[in-house]
């Protein structure tokens, strides 16, 4: 059987606009770009979100208002024809030391196992370092956008030794980045 390729998406900052903690509905806004970047994208890749929910680890909102919230963005996405195959969340905060909190690989090896993907040509989009060295952590190409919080974590990859495979300033351009890589 062919192995598939998946595009793996961060959520907050990388196809909403990050509003510290975005779970209300009335905070909703998707960013430029991503719905023509994913329309792109969809006859070769299957997507997938994977995304860091410290506010419910913190108190800030419940599982509940983080499933009603990331339905609608499902259901949005469902509206042009565009299909995330599968959400994961890590509800903990980092000092939990879970075994699913990005950059820690959990929730990928399940995609990779559950739908037989190729991990080396899949991709892992993000705007923080930890989104970057999950993708690197897990052997796929990682792109760093510098929407949400990625232009303020621009130096910390230097200073950490994280190296993406392409930093863009939005979606629709790291999309044709992919389309045209070899």
């Amino acid at each position: 059987m062919n192995k598939k390729k998946a595009i793996i998406l961060d959520r907050d900052g990388t196809l909403i606009e990050d509003k510290n903690y975005a779970y209300k509905l009335e905070d909703f806004e998707l960013l430029d770009g991503v719905i023509d970047g994913l329309k792109l994208l969809q006859n070769d890749f299957l997507f997938f979100i994977v995304t860091n929910q410290s506010g419910i680890g913190r108190g800030f909102y419940s599982i509940k208002d983080f499933q009603k919230f990331n339905n609608h963005l499902i259901n949005v996405l469902k509206t042009q024809n565009i299909e995330i195959v599968k959400t994961y969340f890590c509800p903990h905060v980092k000092e939990d030391e879970c075994k699913c909190r990005k950059p820690k690989t959990k929730f990928i090896d399940e995609i990779i196992k559950e739908f037989n993907i190729d991990i080396k040509k899949s991709w892992m989009i993000g705007d923080h370092p930890s989104d970057i060295q999950f993708g690197i952590n897990a052997g796929c190409r990682t792109i760093f956008l510098t929407t949400g919080h990625g232009f303020e974590h621009l130096d910390d990859l230097k200073s950490l030794g994280i190296e993406p495979t392409i930093i863009q300033e939005n979606f629709l351009k790291a999309v044709k980045d992919i389309l045209e890589f070899p």
